[in-house]
């Protein structure tokens, strides 16, 4: 019964869109066989490479869908525009709180709508941010000198701090991102960053951020407790069950959604394009062959049995509780950005959201993955989403209107 339902969602999704399309039926290398049945239009892949800039990334890969979902146009934005004004005024943040605040090169999604109106943003053809000798991203040793720079200004070694701190760090980013643009030139018209981000259709008052903890009360905005929450943002706190109904909700209706989450988990499987959260057998389940060969494995040899797979697995039950109790213990950190471009169901007929990544597309899905339902629940840090696109009961709890 349970395949035949399987066949008929996958049936289904196939023919719900031009967009949506039915993978090969013959399982991946890692026994899957993923079924896309529903996608929202997106733009590509790109490659954040050796840089910690996944909350770039994934933001602006956000908003550059929201400008292809309302237009039809494709645009390409300028991720490093939004890193080198982040990191200004992250160090400038850093200084006047005596180095009491994280700073590297991490960032939340709120980093990306904060550049966006307080200096406005660029097409990445304008500032692709390469000026060091490289062909791709890599911030190991920008990232490393600006760090060691604020560090020494916070220890005063002239007994306070000189006037010329600000000149000498933006000389290191400009060196090293190039200085930022007055002014430029596209597709035939001259914009200023502020003007061109006015051009776009882009109202930053129509999205919100949402998490789920129970520390904080639900339904009421607080600020996310993750180090590189540097601006203070605040997050709308929902049950995990609306979470997840708000980003079901988003794709059916064509939006896509900004996710972070933990991918530092065992059932994170990039390279084989999944991610679930296994049950594990336990000494009960086992016969007595499999039980013989499991007490002679070390803990750290059990913890890798867990997750190995042959294609899909029995997965956690994930409660309120249990989110929040690994989250409370930092089992759950903060750890990667990216965006939800989709949904999907395996051979058995569970449920994956698709996910767009920003390392590149020399892997199994070229540049996404899949994630279960149960990981999700269990492992999301906030999402980030078009007001439009959540359901209207839960706005109201949140006081707010379409």
């Amino acid at each position: 019964m349970k395949k035949v339902i399987a066949l008929a969602v996958m049936a289904a999704g196939c023919m719900q869109m031009s967009v949506a399309r039915c993978e090969d039926t013959k399982p991946d290398s890692a026994g899957f066989v993923f079924t896309d049945v529903k996608l929202v239009k997106t733009t590509p892949v790109k490659d954040q490479n050796k840089s910690g800039t996944c909350w770039c990334f994934s933001g602006l890969s956000f908003f550059e869908d929201e400008i292809l979902r309302k237009t039809g146009k494709e645009m390409d934005l300028s991720e490093m525009y939004v890193v080198r004004h982040c990191y200004d005024d992250k160090a400038d943040k850093y200084v006047r709180m005596y180095g009491a605040l994280n700073f590297a090169q991490g960032g939340s999604g709120l980093d990306v709508p904060y550049v966006w109106e307080n200096y406005g943003i660029v097409p990445e053809e304008v500032y692709r941010g390469l000026n060091y000798g490289e062909d791709k991203h890599s911030h190991y040793e920008m990232a490393d000198l600006l760090t060691g720079y604020v560090k020494t200004i916070v220890r005063k070694p002239n007994k306070r701090i000189s006037t010329a701190w600000r000149k000498g760090f933006n000389g290191v980013l400009d060196a090293y991102l190039g200085e930022e643009p007055a002014t430029f030139t596209y597709e035939g018209k001259e914009y200023t960053p502020k003007s061109f981000a006015a051009s776009l259709p882009i109202n930053l008052d129509d999205y919100i951020a949402v998490t789920s903890w129970t520390h904080h009360p639900f339904y009421k905005p607080f600020v996310l407790e993750v180090s590189d929450n540097w601006l203070g943002g605040q997050y709308y706190n929902v049950p995990m069950e609306e979470m997840l109904a708000i980003v079901n909700n988003a794709v059916d209706n064509g939006y896509s959604v900004n996710w972070a989450a933990d991918v530092s988990e065992g059932g994170f499987k990039w390279k084989e394009g999944y991610a679930n959260m296994p049950k594990g057998k336990t000494e009960a389940d086992m016969d007595g062959t499999e039980l013989a060969r499991w007490v002679k494995l070390s803990d750290k040899d059990r913890e890798k049995e867990k997750y190995k797979s042959n294609g899909p697995v029995e997965e956690m039950v994930v409660t309120q509780q249990m989110r929040q109790d690994m989250f409370d213990r930092q089992e759950t950190t903060d750890d990667h950005g990216m965006v939800i471009v989709g949904k999907a169901v395996d051979q058995n007929g569970n449920r994956y959201f698709k996910v767009k990544n920003s390392w590149d597309t020399n892997q199994i899905y070229d540049g996404y993955f899949y994630v279960s339902e149960p990981y999700f629940l269990a492992k999301t840090i906030d999402i980030y989403v078009n007001k439009e696109a959540v359901p209207k009961d839960i706005l109201k709890k949140l006081g707010m209107k379409k």
